[in-house]
């Protein structure tokens, strides 16, 4: 089994190179869907980002308001040290327990879309890390444009991970991602025969 690392900024099309690789066969293990679902209502993984921060962060049916604990966070380095110090263990010991069953399954190529990977030094988990890259302006107009995020919240969330020179220096494999689908499609499908030899 091959264990790719996939990375790449906010608004760099990381989720979409993902899914197009989960479409040649790998199996994919989401990060950011992994982080959401060790803090749904009712986990302890809730209950620790609660009282680390608050009832305020919760939604009036208990559910974590993900966007007013992004305003606590981006931007100021110690709440956000913080907060991945509750999600990250709980994340982690969830990607490996995907992983195994995906191991068990007989899965070739196990993708793990992973945003944070360069921030936190996790290159050497994988065989080989593939980053998803764009211009910041590119990244900054897809946020802004596509997602409705303000320009100011945009920034914040840009200059809160990775630049784009570290992301790229993890990298084994890049993916350029600043024309159309189209050549994004060729490109992921170019990088799967480089990933499977096929």
């Amino acid at each position: 089994m091959l264990k790719v690392g996939l990375t790449g900024g906010i608004g760099s099309g990381k989720s979409t190179v993902s899914r197009l690789l989960a479409e040649h066969g790998a199996v994919v293990v989401d990060a950011d869907a992994i982080a959401r679902e060790v803090v749904a209502v009712g986990t302890p993984g809730l209950a620790a980002v609660v009282a680390e921060f608050g009832s305020e962060v919760l939604l009036p049916d208990g559910a974590l308001d993900r966007e007013r604990l992004g305003r606590l966070v981006f931007g100021d380095p110690a709440r956000l040290a913080a907060l991945n110090a509750v999600v990250h263990p709980l994340v982690a010991a969830r990607m490996d327990e995907v992983e195994r069953q995906a191991v068990a399954d007989g899965a070739a190529v196990v993708v793990h879309d992973v945003p944070l990977l360069a921030e936190n030094g996790l290159k050497d988990l994988y065989d080989t890390v593939v980053v998803v890259d764009c211009p910041v302006e590119t990244q900054l107009g897809r946020l802004v444009e596509q997602r409705g995020m303000a320009e100011a919240d945009a920034k914040a969330r840009i200059a809160a991970q990775a630049t784009r020179e570290q992301r790229l220096a993890v990298a084994d494999h890049v993916i350029r991602n600043d024309g159309s689908l189209t050549d994004l499609e060729r490109a992921v499908s170019a990088l799967w025969e480089r990933l499977t030899g096929s």
